[in-house]
């Protein structure tokens, strides 16, 4: 089991301390340069903080903290100590970011439409550094993470979609206006687009079934067309209980059409399914690996 030195090696502490402040500063300028002054409640506990600034004037990055414990608290056992140590370091300079950094920038004054989407954009992209590198930061992400440890299957822009909804609701009940529900709801899914696309769909593409009686002529035409490698499953008809093989091949978008072609000109009677993968590892892909 790796310890809490082994992951915190000056080398990968500092990558961490860069991409949070990176995270922190991006997702911050979505939050008060942009949201405060349109006067909705984007995401998570930075919008309850921003509820509370509203009503009481609480400083945003402290009150964050604030609400962080109980949280914090109840994830520690499904998501294990070093998660929480590593993701309690971004929460921190998140919260000093926002009271301390992003104040001193320009604020957006302009149509509450386009704040609402530049909150999207800015919060996505810097949660999105964070979440590479295997942390958070902190409240409803906890809690987005901990969901996800029980659902693997749920991406994470899809679990913080219905979290982060009840804090927009509460923003508008707040602010006492409609837009500012519909504000919230899109810089959500504004964000949750960015972080489902840099997240998943830098390494998306295709992966492609092929039931065909010629397997190796349609693998080798595959391979001489794209480059692209195959993979023979074993299948057999449910009615006529007949055995063939079935190709397997992952492929990026763009090699669709070849694909297609290959198996047309190699057996017009064979049965096609492309379906897409969010992910895709291994030699002519990504490397595998855990962390940026």
């Amino acid at each position: 089991m790796m310890t809490i030195k082994q992951e915190y090696s000056p080398k990968e502490m500092g990558i961490d301390l860069l991409c949070d402040l990176a995270g922190a500063i991006l997702f911050n300028i979505g939050i008060y340069n942009f949201a405060v002054n349109a006067e909705f409640a984007p995401v998570g506990v930075s919008g309850i903080a921003l509820i509370l600034r509203y009503l009481f004037g609480l400083p945003m990055g402290i009150t964050s903290i604030v609400l962080n414990i109980p949280i914090v608290l109840v994830s520690y056992r499904l998501l294990g100590r070093g998660f929480l140590l590593r993701s309690m370091k971004s929460m921190i300079i998140f919260a000093l970011v926002l009271d301390y950094v992003v104040p001193y920038l320009p604020v957006y004054q302009g149509n509450p439409l386009y704040a609402s989407a530049c909150t999207g954009i800015f919060s996505g992209l810097g949660l999105t550094i964070v979440y590479l590198r295997n942390c958070s930061t902190g409240g409803t992400d906890f809690l987005v993470m901990a969901i996800r440890k029980i659902f693997p299957h749920l991406t994470i822009g899809q679990i913080s979609l219905v979290v982060d909804a009840v804090v927009i609701i509460a923003g508008g009940l707040v602010f006492r206006n409609l837009d500012a529900v519909i504000l919230g709801m899109l810089s959500t899914i504004v964000t949750t687009m960015v972080i489902d696309k840099i997240m998943y769909g830098l390494g998306a593409g295709k992966l492609v079934f092929v039931v065909t009686s010629y397997a190796e002529e349609a693998a080798q035409r595959i391979e001489e067309s794209t480059g692209r490698g195959c993979t023979f499953l074993q299948g057999q008809g449910s009615y006529s209980l007949d055995e063939k093989k079935v190709i397997m091949c992952a492929c990026n978008n763009s090699q669709v059409v070849s694909i297609r072609r290959a198996i047309h000109e190699t057996d017009k009677e064979a049965f096609l399914i492309i379906t897409d993968s969010n992910e895709v590892y291994g030699e002519g892909f990504k490397a595998i690996g855990g962390q940026l």
